[in-house]
């Protein structure tokens, strides 16, 4: 499908998702098909929302699944935008089993 028949095809509905500490973001947005994961993040708009987002640093995923920026996206799919990891996940479990 070319780039102008995408455009004029029916768009489809998308929900681009980040959870804060305090409070989960979800915003749905309809895109046309052919849309990356990166276009549903910026026309979304949750990037104003969450100016901390920096998607050169932090993962991404759709439906759980980590995928790149550039993957295209179907009707319903849910984008989510994964926070730094801040603490080292062995570290914490070697220090829990030592209590």
């Amino acid at each position: 499908m070319s780039q102008a028949e995408r455009a004029a095809a029916d768009p489809i509905r998308v929900a681009v998702v980040y959870a804060k500490p305090a409070r989960q973001v979800w915003l749905d947005v309809e895109v046309p098909p052919g849309t990356t994961v990166e276009q549903a993040i910026e026309r979304s708009g949750i990037l104003r929302h969450c100016p901390e987002i920096d998607l050169s640093r932090q993962k991404v995923g759709v439906h759980a699944k980590i995928c790149a920026l550039d993957a295209v996206l179907e009707d319903g799919a849910r984008v989510e935008i994964y926070r730094p990891i801040t603490a080292d996940p062995d570290a914490l479990a070697a220090r829990a089993g030592s209590d």
